[in-house]
């Protein structure tokens, strides 16, 4: 039986005023998706207005409440305030905390993609290139929970691939050996495998390896019947089925990279 009182770190993804000064809260926690409510938080006397404000890692002491736990207290670990001076940024943030929420279940304990939340939005606060970020963490994502695209052996021969790959295909799910390069007729060309595998491996990114690999996820994330889909390698017995699409947080994403650009032309 779970304490009455208990502590857990916490990232709040999403918050919604209730009542006369309430906000209900959706937080990502080691132990899945969780949500709670701040009572009294919109008060300007209340003590716990900075621990519960968006996209603030936190850790929190909750009380178990009937319907909701409440939270009690909470110490914040990282604001990310650059995320909130920029409005690029902060379209990577939500579009980063909407994957999450569409892949991880209520109450699903899942550290490893907590962890990986975490340091994505550490990395879009200081990095100069979010969009890289993004890249990184949807194929990272993909793989702890249960998905990934196959860069080390071809995905129709199986045989071990060495620097003359040329050929990736996102429907198929990985690289293509020499050999097969007609398996797949849509296959995208690249310069370098180890420029892949980089990006895969937390090695140094590389922009247009990062953008080959967006029709596969894609093939994961899209609703609907798509070509090839069933192909897709799953990689963990724990994974599960892919989620709906989530195209208002990509759209909003998309729309301010590209007012960022519009704006330094």
């Amino acid at each position: 039986m779970r304490d009455r009182i208990y502590r857990t770190e916490a990232l709040i993804l999403r918050r919604n005023d209730f009542g006369e000064a309430d906000r209900l809260l959706l937080v990502a926690t080691p132990g899945g998706k969780q949500r709670i409510i701040a009572k009294g938080v919109r008060k300007t006397t209340s003590r716990l207005a900075g621990s519960v404000e968006l996209f603030t890692h936190v850790t929190l002491l909750l009380a178990v409440g009937r319907n909701l736990d409440i939270v009690t207290q909470g110490q914040v670990h990282q604001h990310f305030p650059n995320l909130h001076a920029s409005l690029e940024r902060l379209g990577c943030a939500y579009y980063t905390a909407e994957l999450y929420d569409q892949f991880v279940q209520d109450e699903q304990d899942h550290r490893p993609a907590f962890r990986l939340l975490v340091d994505t939005f550490a990395a879009l606060d200081t990095s100069r290139n979010p969009d890289l970020i993004l890249r990184a963490y949807e194929l990272h994502l993909l793989h702890v929970m249960g998905y990934r695209p196959q860069l080390q052996r071809c995905v129709v021969s199986h045989e071990l691939l060495t620097e003359e790959a040329s050929l990736f295909s996102p429907m198929l799910g990985g690289v293509l050996a020499p050999s097969q390069n007609d398996a797949d007729r849509n296959a995208l060309f690249l310069e370098s495998l180890e420029h892949m595998i980089a990006l895969w491996t937390g090695g140094p990114p590389y922009r247009r390896q990062g953008r080959a690999l967006e029709p596969h996820h894609r093939a994961h994330l899209d609703p609907g019947p798509r070509p090839g889909r069933d192909a897709l390698p799953r990689t963990a017995s724990r994974g599960r089925a892919s989620p709906p699409a989530f195209h208002r947080a990509a759209k909003n994403c998309a729309s301010t990279c590209e007012m960022k650009e519009s704006a330094t032309e």
